[in-house]
Order: C-alpha cells, then sequence, then structure tokens
C-alpha cells in the first residue's frame, strides 16, 4: 500500500491506541474483579466463626455424614453463592455437600486459612474444592477439637450466575468505552500528526521546487532562517542553506565554464595571427625558393621563427596555467632577498629595453628585510610583469621596479607609461584573458599566471591608480617579510648541525 507518512503514523498510532484501551479495558476488569472479592471477604470474615458454633461441629468423631451434610445444604440454601467444607488438622475435606463428582480436591492447603485468620491483607485466595486449579476467597475458622470450617464465599453457582447477568454488559460497556476512547485518540492524533508533519510537506514541496528548477520557488532564494529546536524546522533551515551554497557554487561554475569558453576563444585569436603568419611565410619559402635572394629567405626565416617562438611561448603559458589551475604546483617557501632579485630581473631585461628605447629604474630603499616565499615563483611574477610593461610602453617611456616595506610586509610595484588599462577591463583583469591586439592593453595569460602564483603565496596582485595625470599602468602585491626570530633560530639550527 502506498500510503503517506501521515497516514502510517496514523495506523500505527490507532493499532497502538486500540491495544492500550484493550489492556486498560482488562485491567479495569480484573481490579473490579479484586475490589468485589475483597469486600466479600471482609464482610463474611465472621460467616465461618458463625457455623462453628453449631453444637453438631463440637465433637468430629461423633459427626453422622449424612447429618453433616444436611447441615451444610441448609446453610447453602440460606446463601446458594456459599460451599461449606469440614477440614481436618491437616486440610483434609472430612465434610462436605458437593454434588457427585463435582468434588475435585480431596486437601486443602492451610497456609491461606492461617493466614486469614491471624488477619492477613485480604483478599486472600485459598483452594477451590470443586477446581484443580482456580483459588478463590474463603471465609474460615478453626474448630475447638481441631479441624476447620472452610467455606468458599462465590461457589459454582456464583460464577455461573454471575457470569451470566453480567457478561454481555460488561462486554458491551467495554467495548463502548474502547471505541469512545479509540475516536477521540484518534482525532487527536491525526490533527497532532498533522501539525507535527505540515513543516515536513512543506519541506518536501520546496525540495521538489528546487530539484524541478521552479526560480519562482527555489528556496535558495529565501532568507535562511536562524535555528530552531524543533527538528524538522532545522532540517528545513539546513535544506534552504544547502540549496544557497549550491545555487553559489553553480553559479560560480557557469562564471568559469563562460571563462573557460571566452579564455578559449581569445587564446584561439593570438594563436591565429601567429601561425597564419608562420604559415604563410614558410609557404613563400617553399614554393619561392629559387627566386628569393639569399637576404629574403634569412629574413623570412627570421619572421618564420620569431612567430614559431610566439606560438611555442603561448603552448607553455597555457600549459603552466593548467599545472597551476589543477593544484600541480605547490609553493616551497624560502628566505631571499628581494632586492637581489629584482636586479636580477631588470639586468634580464636591459636589452629589450634598450631596443624600444625604454628606461628601467628600480627604487629600493635602504635596510630592505628579506621576504619569504617561492623563489622561482616570485622571478616568474616579476618576468611576467615587467615583459608586460616593456611589450605595451612606447618607445621613449619608463618602466619601473619599487620596493618598500609596509606594516611587515614588503611592497613591489610594477608601473609603466604606457596606454594603461581600460575601465571596462579593470574588474576582470585577473580572471580571463583578453585579445593582445588593439588599441588598448588588456589581460593575458600571464597576468593569470602571476594572480594564480601570488594566490599559492598567500597574496595577490593589484591594480592601483598612480598620481593625477600620469598614464599608464600600475601593479602591486605584497609578500611577507623574513622574521628576525627565524632566521636566529635558522642560525642556531645550522650551528648545532656543524
Amino acid at each position: 500500500m502506498n500510503l503517506s507518512l501521515t497516514q502510517r503514523l496514523s495506523a500505527v498510532f490507532a493499532a497502538l491506541l486500540l491495544a492500550c484501551c484493550g489492556a486498560s479495558a482488562w485491567l479495569q476488569v480484573r481490579a473490579n474483579a479484586m475490589h468485589e472479592k475483597e469486600v466479600v471477604q471482609d464482610i463474611s470474615r465472621g460467616l465461618a466463626a458463625y457455623i462453628a458454633r453449631n453444637a453438631l461441629l463440637e465433637d468430629q468423631s461423633a459427626i453422622e455424614p449424612q447429618a453433616l451434610r444436611q447441615l451444610f445444604g441448609q446453610l447453602m440454601v440460606v446463601n446458594p453463592s456459599v460451599e461449606v467444607y469440614l477440614l481436618d488438622d491437616q486440610g483434609r475435606i472430612r465434610g462436605h455437600d458437593a454434588p457427585a463428582g463435582h468434588l475435585v480436591r480431596d486437601h486443602v492447603d492451610l497456609a491461606p486459612v492461617k493466614k486469614l485468620i491471624d488477619g492477613g491483607a485480604l483478599p486472600i485466595l485459598g483452594d477451590d474444592p470443586r477446581s484443580a486449579t482456580a483459588r478463590k476467597v474463603f471465609s474460615a475458622a478453626p474448630l475447638r477439637r481441631g479441624g476447620y470450617i472452610y467455606v468458599v464465599l462465590q461457589g459454582e453457582a456464583h460464577d455461573r450466575l454471575a457470569a451470566q447477568a453480567s457478561r454481555d454488559a460488561v462486554m458491551r460497556t467495554t467495548l463502548w468505552s474502547m471505541a469512545l476512547v479509540a475516536a477521540l485518540g484518534l482525532v487527536a492524533g491525526l490533527v497532532a500528526f498533522g501539525l507535527i508533519t505540515r513543516p515536513l510537506r512543506r519541506l518536501t514541496l520546496e525540495i521538489r521546487q528546487f530539484d524541478s528548477g521552479d526560480p519562482g520557488a527555489d528556496p535558495a532564494g529565501r532568507a535562511a532562517e536562524p535555528m530552531q529546536r524543533d527538528e524538522i524546522a532545522a532540517l528545513q533551515t539546513a535544506f534552504r542553506q544547502m540549496a544557497n551554497r549550491i545555487e553559489t557554487q553553480w553559479r560560480a561554475l557557469k562564471q568559469q565554464d563562460q571563462e573557460r569558453r571566452e579564455m578559449v576563444a581569445n587564446i584561439s585569436h593570438d594563436l591565429r595571427t601567429p601561425l597564419t603568419s608562420l604559415h604563410g611565410y614558410l609557404e613563400t619559402l617553399s614554393l619561392k625558393a629559387d627566386k628569393l635572394t639569399v637576404e629574403e629567405r634569412q629574413r623570412y626565416l627570421a619572421i618564420a621563427l620569431a612567430q614559431s617562438a610566439k606560438v611555442g611561448g603561448l603552448a607553455q603559458s597555457l600549459f603552466e596555467l593548467a599545472r597551476l589551475e589543477h593544484g600541480m604546483v605547490q609553493a616551497i617557501p624560502e628566505e631571499f632577498s628581494i632586492v637581489d632579485l629584482t636586479q636580477d630581473v631588470l639586468e634580464k631585461f636591459a636589452l629589450p629595453a634598450e631596443a624600444k628605447h625604454l628606461q628601467l629604474r628600480a627604487g629600493v630603499p635602504p635596510a630592505l628585510p628579506a621576504v619569504t616565499a617561492d623563489l622561482g615563483m616570485i622571478e616568474r611574477v616579476l618576468t611576467n610583469l615587467l615583459d608586460n610593461a616593456i611589450r605595451h610602453t612606447p618607445a621613449g617611456g619608463t618602466v619601473e621596479v619599487d620596493l618598500a616595506s609596509q606594516n611587515g610586509s614588503v611592497a613591489v610595484t610594477v608601473s609603466d607609461t604606457g596606454p594603461g588599462i581600460p575601465p571596462a577591463l579593470r574588474e576582470s583583469l585577473f580572471q580571463r584573458p583578453f585579445p593582445s591586439g588593439g588599441a588598448h592593453r588588456g589581460g593575458g595569460l600571464g597576468l593569470l599566471i602571476v594572480q594564480r602564483m601570488l594566490q599559492l603565496n598567500g597574496s595577490q596582485v593589484r591594480l592601483v591608480d598612480g598620481p593625477v595625470g600620469q598614464a599608464g599602468t600600475m601593479l602591486t602585491f605584497l609578500l611577507p617579510a623574513a622574521s628576525r626570530a627565524k632566521r636566529q633560530a635558522a642560525q642556531a639550527d645550522s650551528a648545532v648541525v656543524r
């Protein structure tokens, strides 16, 4: 059966309610029966003592069985619900008025008899001589010359009449009470289960709407509620928070996919120009090899080699960026002098700058502390920034690297006097590459590599505004200064090793 949670809970609750009603009715009937026995035994406690005072019972040895049976028969006629028995000192039955075949026991346990005579708490149940297992309330009294009068207060006649008179009434009352309690409890249970499962149904609806992609009912668009003590409400809040995270991650994935598509398109654009030029010059050399002079062939070969190097550089940058993006490269921090590294990188670009008639400058303050970072990555960062600045700075311009101490760090700033970055490209300058052609300078693979490497070293490159009225681009990043305590500890360790 395909039942809802509310229906299953209601069915289980109804079954438990009926079971509890049945158990309660049984306990009530049993309690009433025990109360009745206690009342009957308390009222009839002196009945056996009254019978024991009869003169016929003074001497058991002289009692005639027929006279005793006649006496007991007369007593039972007066009160048909009782059964009278004469017991000896060992509990054996010496006299009775039971019909033939009705007497099952010939012996009665005397422990309950003595307990009743001693005034024990009622009700006290004793053996029923007319049943092998039944125990009933009784009255008992000792005789002067030994033995006991034993009176079963609710005999066979009582049981038969009581069963006939009350079976239907008790059953009817019990069934009506069970039905009434079950109906009231079921209504209350259904209302309670409806209130309890309402948040669960609402959460299920939200999950279905979220799964169907309905933006109008998307729980990710709702404000997260504070944590509540209600478990279902807490689950609903947790789902909304999870939906918010999924939605955020989904937007980030879509953004990354869009950036990847743009990067592929831009890189394809950058590769098309050198590949076309390379193919054209190689085709010219192949078709007109006999007609070209030596100087022309050399010039064509030089151009083809330059375009080939450009393609190789782009391929190498793509490979390096892929390794950085997929976590295949990890930073290995070490302590080094940023001043020496800056000088080495500037010397590497001295000839390209001279060829474009550019001025390379370095602003280095005195007593600049060493830094802690990955030396190879920071060298690549400075190389990419200087190469980018030199390529986009017109002849006669200036490219400058400034170092400065700043709040426990060293700030590295690379500036140029080129055309600068257009405002439209500033926000996403370090997120995706743009075609390198055109009148304006744009971001490229080099800047992406710079940003990823600095992130691995706990830093990031920022585009800052230069002095008012001055054109160009100014990029800066921070490196943590090496701790003096770390340097002293390293020196102490090296001394111990020596």
